[in-house]
């Protein structure tokens, strides 16, 4: 097992992080060695608030977005091992009392679909129901009017509305509130002491707060935290050490560092094993298991999961083949390519193995009929609208909802550069990346944009 050079990795992530104008950000490597004790190494660098000037240290806390849905996931499988859940039971044989838009969506989603993001159901409701203990049960009323994007399992979209449901389903079935239920099956039993899930315990910690523009002129944002109901889908508050204490559990195939078993073998292994190809396999990962990201690294597998709030930024990939995992809290929306620059970095470095390349615009663009796919496109909190003109196609996003209130551009123009049949990318400036638009169309003759990993139904 190679060493790990402290002094080198604390100037690298300093200077990668001033080059891509992260404000700031916490990295931690966690090795597991046969006979000896784990290594933990941490780095921080730059501010947890660009206003007051408070710098990062390795304990502070950053909200790590939706790599909640594994700790989820995680609480589901272990109801589903006590016989409580059924991968394949229907949603609403759970919940007698809930009722989807559609015959199709009531009668036919699992809990399954909702862990792999196969639903159909339309994914980005965020909605504030509250914040009191109810706000679950609550946004459930939302949940029973959101309309079905696509047949349930005809295709992957991402889906944080299922896992609030999810969410209520651990409610129902623990009669425990989600915050409570995960404190006590998965924060305490793992010693976790800087997790947390609502913000008035986050102010008891060295805690960040997110940035819409980075560095040089960074500008904090003016919300600190989604609404509570997205608890499930994306409100867990930690140190990069607790996090890493999570991703040991799975490591370890279910059990604890003092050796209390929490998951099954079976189970944690279903959880990052192959379920179904996310559309496009990227910018979000190659594949899903169940509630976890798939990631295939030229032949190197590895699972995690990203998380994205209201400018914080998190990103977690573990590696089983070297018992190790990696994880990187950002207080950035637009952390995505220092990500890439360290992970490709630390890994190739520790383990031999080569990140996936970001993928590119054709130097050279074929010429592609887009005629059919002119028009707009719908899912909850977006309107996508494709156009052509004689230079080529443009896409325009519109924002809505009420996270529309908190953008300062709502409306987005971006030129489409194709790539081949199905395929064009756009240039999103505000997360300095390409990404990758996906045409496609069911043999029903509906058409779909796929956009930042996410499914949108042609409407006119």
């Amino acid at each position: 097992m190679k060493d790990i050079d402290l002094t080198h990795w604390q100037a690298r992530l300093d200077r990668a992080a001033q080059q891509t104008g992260v404000v700031g950000a916490v990295l931690g490597v966690l090795r597991l060695r046969e006979g000896q004790p784990d290594e933990l190494v941490r780095w921080a660098t730059g501010l947890l608030n660009a206003t007051t000037g408070r710098g990062t240290t390795v304990d502070s806390l950053f909200q790590i977005g939706s790599i909640t849905k594994m700790w989820t996931a995680t609480v589901i499988m272990q109801l589903v091992e006590e016989g409580r859940l059924g991968l394949d039971q229907r949603v609403t044989d759970v919940l007698p009392d809930f009722t989807f838009s559609t015959g199709d969506l009531t009668d036919n989603v699992t809990i399954r679909h909702l862990l792999t993001h196969t639903s159909g159901l339309d994914g980005d409701l965020f909605v504030d129901t509250g914040r009191g203990d109810d706000n679950l049960a609550k946004y459930m009323e939302v949940l029973q009017a959101a309309r079905q994007i696509y047949p349930v399992g005809a295709m992957w979209s991402y889906c944080n509305s299922g896992f609030s449901l999810l969410g209520r389903i651990i409610e129902v079935v623990t009669g425990q509130v989600w915050d409570a239920a995960i404190r006590e099956r998965l924060f305490a039993p793992l010693g976790l002491t800087h997790t947390v899930t609502l913000p008035e315990e986050a102010l008891l910690f060295d805690t960040a707060v997110g940035h819409v523009v980075g560095l040089p002129t960074p500008e904090v944002t003016p919300v600190w935290g989604l609404q509570r109901n997205a608890g499930p889908a994306g409100l867990i508050t930690a140190s990069v050490a607790d996090l890493l204490t999570f991703a040991r559990l799975h490591l370890r195939d279910g059990v604890t560092a003092d050796g209390k078993r929490l998951l099954g073998a079976e189970s944690a292994q279903a959880m990052r094993a192959w379920s179904v190809d996310a559309t496009g396999k990227y910018p979000l990962a190659d594949s899903w298991g169940l509630g976890f990201m798939r990631f295939d690294w030229h032949g190197a597998e590895l699972f995690g999961h990203d998380g994205q709030t209201l400018g914080q930024t998190s990103f977690l990939r573990v590696y089983p083949e070297a018992d190790m995992a990696v994880a990187l809290l950002t207080n950035d929306s637009a952390a995505f390519e220092l990500s890439q620059v360290i992970f490709g970095e630390l890994f190739g470095e520790l383990c031999g193995v080569t990140i996936s390349n970001l993928r590119e615009p054709p130097h050279d663009p074929p010429k592609l009929e887009v005629g059919p796919w002119v028009g707009t496109y719908e899912r909850a909190e977006l309107v996508i609208d494709i156009v052509d003109d004689p230079d080529g196609p443009w896409l325009t996003t519109t924002a809505r909802g009420e996270l529309a209130d908190l953008d300062d551009t709502p409306v987005r123009h971006y030129r489409m550069v194709p790539a081949r049949d199905g395929l064009y990318f756009v240039v999103m400036d505000q997360m300095h990346l390409n990404v990758p638009v996906w045409l496609s169309q069911l043999g029903s003759g509906e058409r779909y944009v796929h956009l930042d990993g996410r499914a949108a139904r042609k409407v006119s």
